[in-house]
């Protein structure tokens, strides 16, 4: 039997497992933007080694500016928070319990998977550093691991306000998205605008909530079917023309990521900027929903889509460390083009695109392991309340290192 005809078992047989109630196109925009996380930091991001042999983070936006529009399909933290607050409305209205214990389930599945992964680089970084691997590389690793796990925690936080976005988006539809992009808009101005010399720095930090929170109403709304194509004409025609203006007269930086050197950034905290595509691409996902969800009927398709749903937050914990398996082993072998030399040539941007798919399988059998600390427990057990203390001071220590408190 060839490997093909096993593929399309496996295929088929996922097919006839999903019930026929499901989704098929909001877990296919879910899995499309979770596997966008990854491509962008692979692509995005690079390593340069000084004279130790230590890594130290680089990007290839610092030298080629024309790549800012790849950031622009690669972000897409926007897709990822609608379809949230799509599958959270639907959920919580479908709960059988208090809205505590609703809430309780969906934190224990966002935190086992955190708290999996800096445990284990807690013990991973002594046992590196013992082997010879240069504190400077620890510390970049450290970093690129807890880079995108601070979306866990905005994502814990608004998710935790689904009972009121909920009620917003029964009283007033999609509209109850509109404060929270005139929030950051108002921000914006303090920060970019005249008065921007006598506004203290910290206030950027206000954009964190309205700014991601912006999508996952949406999601919320059209979970509760209040927007429909009308709307979601509105959200892409809108959203699209703000981009467009704020690019071309306001001068917000063309990078959805931050580039090295650069004074202002898209996302950390999220400018308006971030919203104006979050709402188009928004608009475009409500758009073509039927479309997609056409397309997934096709079982070769559809797999995939669940196979990468399943892994979602193993996917995102676990994609950085991925990269670092094969980074840190090049860097004792001195420069590697795409690994390890500066990304400051065209020649990185090819080799890089052909270190792609060895990333992929290194997540991949990282994957087959880490995926434990994702999957549930079987009912009725729980680890040990020693084990789970251990694993917390561990992840907490890896957290004081990786925050350069230590």
């Amino acid at each position: 039997m060839s490997a093909l005809t096993l593929l399309r078992g496996a295929a088929d047989r996922i097919d006839r497992q999903t019930p026929a109630h499901r989704d098929r196109a909001v877990d296919g925009l879910r899995a499309l933007a979770l596997l966008a996380v990854p491509t962008g930091h692979w692509l995005l991001g690079g390593f340069t080694l000084d004279a130790d042999g230590g890594l130290h983070n680089a990007s290839p936006l610092s030298a080629f500016g024309a790549l800012a529009p790849a950031s622009w399909v690669l972000q897409m933290l926007g897709i990822f928070f609608l379809v949230g607050g799509y599958a959270s409305a639907l959920s919580f209205r479908r709960r059988t319990g208090s809205a505590g214990a609703w809430l309780k389930g969906r934190m224990v599945r966002l935190g086992r998977p955190v708290l999996g992964v800096t445990a284990v680089w807690a013990l991973a970084a002594p046992a590196l550093y013992t082997a010879g691997v240069p504190e400077a590389t620890l510390r970049t690793g450290a970093t690129l691991v807890v880079q995108p796990l601070w979306f866990v925690g905005v994502y814990a936080v608004v998710t935790a306000l689904t009972p009121y976005c909920v009620r917003a988006a029964e009283r007033i539809g999609g509209w109850a998205a509109a404060p929270l992009i005139g929030s950051v808009a108002v921000v914006d101005f303090l920060r970019y605008g005249p008065l921007s010399d006598a506004v203290p720095s910290w206030l950027s930090v206000l954009n964190v909530l309205p700014g991601w929170l912006f999508a996952y109403q949406l999601g919320v709304a059209w979970g509760g079917r209040r927007i429909g194509r009308r709307g979601a004409w509105l959200l892409l025609a809108g959203g699209a023309a703000l981009f467009a203006v704020l690019l071309l007269a306001f001068h917000y930086p063309a990078s959805m990521v931050g580039v090295p050197g650069e004074a202002r950034t898209n996302s950390h905290p999220p400018s308006l900027l971030v919203l104006a595509l979050a709402s188009a691409q928004s608009g475009a996902a409500i758009l073509l929903r039927d479309r997609l969800a056409g397309l997934l009927a096709r079982p070769a398709l559809w797999a995939p889509v669940v196979v990468v749903n399943l892994s979602a937050m193993t996917i995102l914990c676990w994609h950085q460390t991925a990269m670092l398996t094969a980074a840190v082993p090049g860097a004792l072998a001195g420069p590697v083009a795409g690994l390890t030399t500066a990304p400051d040539t065209l020649g990185w941007i090819a080799a890089r695109a052909a270190w792609m798919p060895v990333f992929a399988v290194l997540l991949a059998v990282i994957a087959r392991y880490a995926r434990r600390f994702e999957a549930a427990p079987a009912r009725g057990r729980r680890a040990p309340a020693v084990r789970r203390t251990v694993a917390g001071l561990l992840a907490a220590g890896f957290a004081v290192f990786a925050l350069g408190l230590a």
